[in-house]
């Protein structure tokens, strides 16, 4: 347990929990795609050593799956060179070895992924291999109509800002009113990218996907944010800008592909809205939780956009899910994306958007341990204005996936970056996906359960219908 937590972590014995259905039900189902993606890689190889290492692969794959299914003891990982392997066993040795089905729920899945991720940079040949690629790719691809539909939208907005010095409306009032409803947009935006998270929507179909992303749903999911603090983080922001104080602002990665695309999007409006000086994003540094950014995703996005016809109107690796005749794109469309292409490009070669990778966000430990995990990392994100901490996982690992009460304060729930003078400024954009939540009114969680088949069980929290955005000032 973390030091200082006075609450248990989720675990995977937790029937009531999402914990458990996620070990019984998601990562079995993760871990045969992930065979199916090795096999496919195998085949098409030309490489004599390839094909003999991705049987070897495939097999070891295969016995996690066994090991995880039988309920057998969860194994010291290999050594592959990574600094982060003895941290790992020494947390299980900690842990006293537990089986898979009576684990901390944070611990085992991060330990899953850690592990499958050795079977790769054990090898020769396929030690860069992304398994998830394929499927982030595919799932981007499907999200063809939300980015055409934003990309028009962003290009807009940039234009209006950078034209900003004749206002459409006639006082002050109303142009912060305007700004601020803005701002509050594009955090929305930026939080319902996140419902396209691979890892928990584990056959999701290309209609699926259209559906999620639709304007008209972003409308209608407005009504299920739990807690929206973006009013407070816009007051912040413009103080800041108002007094000359603008700073980077951090964003904790959580999916690649479109949720990429609209943290992107938000990071370009802060930049031109003047609230901020650059934007820092830090994705994983191996394939992780299946859909999560790797540094070759922010380059695979941005180039994606240089051609955009024929990424999004070429064939698409053959998925049944994404047998779609699609209307080639219009000129329009094809301007507004490879607008975007141009925006970003610049704004990257200049500086303003920085990747900064950090093998922390890859360990098993919560954000409780930052501060003596990684002291360089929290002096670090110290220096931000603000940090943006993305999806479930992120919330999970703020809140040290405990089961606390849900009228808990946040400041509370978040530990040591909770704390008065933490020097860390947190917002999370949160939907939610597990049975941990913060911050609530009285009763909400009681009305919410209410709607349960099973009263024991926190269902409303696993499916991502509803959502948080919370915020807190650690530099008080």
């Amino acid at each position: 347990m973390d030091p200082g937590l006075t609450e248990e972590p989720y675990r995977t014995s937790d029937k009531n929990s999402f914990a458990y259905v996620s070990a019984r039900d998601r990562w079995p189902v993760i871990l045969t795609q992930a065979v199916d993606d090795v096999y496919k890689h195998r085949v098409d190889s030309e490489d004599s050593n390839h094909g003999p290492e991705g049987g070897k692969i495939i097999a070891k794959i295969a016995q996690l799956k066994f090991e995880l299914q039988h309920n057998r003891l969860i194994t010291p990982l290999e050594d592959d060179g990574g600094d982060d392997i003895r941290g790992y066993n020494e947390e299980l040795d900690k842990l006293g070895n537990p089986k898979w089905f009576d684990a901390p729920w944070l611990f085992a899945e991060c330990y899953l992924y850690r592990r499958l991720n050795t079977f790769f940079t054990n090898s020769e040949t396929w030690k860069t291999h992304d398994v998830f690629h394929v499927r982030k790719a595919a799932a981007f691809r499907s999200s063809r109509a939300a980015v055409i539909e934003l990309a028009s939208k962003y290009r807009q907005i940039i234009s209006s800002l950078e034209n900003s010095g004749d206002p459409a409306d006639t006082t002050d009032g109303a142009r912060e009113e305007r700004e601020k409803k803005l701002f509050t947009d594009m955090c929305e935006i930026c939080l319902w990218g996140n419902a396209t998270d691979l890892s928990l929507l584990t056959s999701l179909t290309y209609a699926d996907i259209q559906q999620l992303q639709e304007h008209n749903a972003r409308e209608e999911a407005r009504k299920y944010i739990l807690v929206n603090h973006a009013d407070k983080v816009y007051d912040l922001l413009k103080k800041q800008r108002d007094e000359g104080k603008v700073g980077r602002i951090d964003i904790v990665l959580d999916n690649s592909g479109f949720e990429l695309f609209v943290d992107f999007i938000l990071g370009g409006y802060l930049l031109a809205a003047g609230f901020a000086t650059e934007i820092i994003f830090h994705p994983k540094s191996l394939p992780w939780f299946v859909s999560d950014v790797l540094p070759g995703d922010f380059m695979s996005l941005i180039n994606a956009l240089r051609d955009p016809a024929s990424y999004f109107d070429s064939p698409r690796d053959g998925r049944s899910a994404d047998k779609v005749q699609e209307t080639p794109l219009s000129d329009s469309q094809e301007s507004d994306l490879k607008y975007l292409f141009s925006e970003w490009s610049e704004l990257h070669t200049e500086g303003k958007f920085l990747l900064r990778p950090n093998r922390f966000w890859t360990t098993a430990a919560s954000y409780w341990r930052l501060p003596s995990v990684a002291p360089q990392l929290f002096q670090d994100l110290k220096q931000s204005e603000l940090v943006i901490f993305k999806g479930d996982l992120n919330y999970r690992k703020l809140t040290a996936d405990a089961a606390w009460n849900p009228t808990t304060s946040f400041s509370k729930a978040i530990g040591e970056l909770g704390r008065l003078g933490s020097g860390v400024r947190v917002l999370a954009l949160r939907t939610c996906k597990a049975d941990v939540v913060v911050g609530l009114d009285d009763e909400v969680d009681a009305e919410l359960r209410s709607g349960d088949s099973e009263e024991r069980k926190r269902k409303w929290a696993w499916t991502g219908k509803w959502a948080v955005i919370q915020f807190w000032d650690g530099k008080l």
